[in-house]
């Protein structure tokens, strides 16, 4: 697991959390791509989280849905106790937390940022969010990921608006699969 290692699989070592690391092999610009990954990790998508950077009221904030929905930006602004929120720059995003797109983890962040996970993730005794590369999903129990990123959680996710193919749009680490 050593050629595994990333700033979010060291943080859960180093903190001891029990958590359990996926491969799995995706293509980048597969349509409907978050919901390939929980196909190919064999999982229910509704467990299988993404990592949106956004900024709120013109402050870098990190938003944790599932690959079934969308972050509600209005609901996002409002639990992080702003009034505006937008989805943030992309180089912008890579830079401030260290990830590349496609690989964003709400953990080990270059920059610890203020942090909302949608509530619905604590109906669930594990679930997955990147572990800081693409290709690679870890598991952990949401109350850890809490923790860790001493988040809040919220109702900040609501039903994709994008027509489906054979699943979802959006990739569970942070933006849209660019286009073909």
């Amino acid at each position: 697991m050593a050629a595994q290692g990333t700033p979010a699989t060291a943080l859960l070592t180093k903190q001891k959390v029990k958590h359990t690391l996926h491969p799995y092999e995706v293509d980048p610009q597969t349509p409907n791509y978050g919901f390939e990954v929980a196909a190919a990790l064999g999982q229910d998508p509704a467990r299988v989280f993404k990592t949106l950077v956004a900024e709120v009221d013109g402050a870098l904030t990190v938003a944790v849905v599932p690959v079934t929905g969308e972050v509600d930006l209005k609901a996002l602004a409002a639990a992080a106790g702003g009034k505006r929120a937008t989805l943030a720059d992309r180089a912008l995003a890579e830079r401030t937390t260290g990830y590349v797109r496609g690989g964003i983890s709400p953990l080990g962040q270059r920059k610890a940022l203020p942090t909302v996970i949608d509530q619905s993730a604590e109906k669930f005794d594990t679930v997955f969010v990147s572990a800081g590369r693409r290709g690679l999903q870890v598991e952990l129990s949401p109350t850890d990921l809490v923790r860790l990123t001493r988040a809040v959680t919220a109702p900040i996710s609501r039903p994709d608006q994008q027509p489906r193919v054979a699943g979802g749009a959006g990739d569970p680490d942070g933006m849209p699969a660019p286009p073909g």
